[in-house]
């Protein structure tokens, strides 16, 4: 697929999302009213796009959302969700960023990365690109990331990888790694999925992930990124999505299309990962619930991570 095939395709009305896909009888016209960049953001842009002026980086992210919109109409791409970064603010990010500079060949995992701007992120900030892998369900999304950083494979070294996490082709269920890991760290130019990273994973990043599933779901998927996870202490998994103060299905909205969001509470996310899919004591579960401000309101947003103890 090139870049000119993405931006003809025609726009797919069925949202994946929990065991029903949400249908989008007509796309809402985008609005740039919506954009902006906090001075942080736009430095780390100006600098990974090589664009100095504000107008002009305004423009070219304009048009890669439009790219976007037309492949993968989801919230966050609506909502320019695809430049916050949210791993950077979390409490043990400069924890992922020593990883990455100090363990030898440690893998840097970007789960439903979207248009990957979070590994890029993480690159830029010394993790080793070429030990960098990103995953989201579309092809597409490898060519809009390198069309948004004005990049290609020869001049950014990360790896993309397409598919359903829910496909045991594409990412089996196995035990969490436990003393070494006997199979070799594969070669991820080589990558058609991600059962080969089994036990190798230092650092898994899963930024509005979990949301797009049901509780059922949600469990299955935990289950599978445990088994990628390193045995090594300290390897962690870490992420942010809606929340609750006591788990349920809870109603949502976006684009005018209304629909239930299954959350955890904090108390029920951190018993899923400590004693249901690591073994009680395996792991250090640590929690936050927040309140961020969407779209005029504000939604409970659950961040935490999973260390490796």
């Amino acid at each position: 697929m090139t870049s000119a095939d993405v931006s003809e395709q025609v726009p797919s009305y069925d949202i994946p999302f929990g065991d029903k896909p949400i249908h989008v009888p007509e796309l809402p016209p985008l609005n740039p009213e919506l954009y902006w960049l906090s001075p942080e953001e736009a430095e780390f842009f100006k600098a990974a796009i090589g664009i100095d002026d504000d107008d002009e980086l305004k423009a070219h992210i304009l048009s890669v959302q439009e790219k976007t919109w037309k492949i993968a109409p989801y919230g966050c791409v609506y909502v320019f969700g695809f430049l916050r970064m949210a791993v950077v603010h979390r409490q043990e990010y400069q924890e992922i960023i020593k990883i990455g500079r100090e363990r030898e060949n440690a893998i840097f995992l970007d789960i439903g990365c979207c248009l990957s701007t979070e590994s890029r992120r993480v690159a830029a900030d010394g993790w080793p690109a070429h030990n960098i892998v990103a995953s989201d369900l579309k092809q597409g999304f490898l060519d809009l990331s390198h069309a948004f950083f004005r990049s290609s494979k020869e001049t950014y070294p990360g790896h993309f990888i397409a598919g359903d996490v829910l496909d045991p082709e594409m990412l089996a269920i196995v035990p969490p790694a436990r003393g070494p890991v006997s199979a070799p760290l594969p070669d991820l130019s080589s990558l058609t999925s991600l059962n080969p990273l089994h036990g190798h994973c230092s650092v898994i990043n899963a930024s509005a992930f979990f949301s797009c599933f049901t509780e059922e779901q949600q469990l299955h998927v935990a289950r599978a990124l445990a088994g990628l996870l390193s045995p090594v202490p300290g390897s962690l998994i870490t992420g942010g999505h809606p929340g609750a103060t006591v788990k349920g299905n809870y109603p949502h909205g976006c684009l005018n299309i209304k629909y239930d969001v299954f959350c955890h509470s904090p108390e029920s996310w951190t018993e899923l990962w400590d004693g249901t899919v690591f073994a009680k004591g395996e792991v250090k579960v640590t929690t936050h619930l927040k309140e961020v401000p969407m779209l005029g309101n504000t939604i409970p947003l659950l961040e935490w991570s999973v260390t490796r103890l």
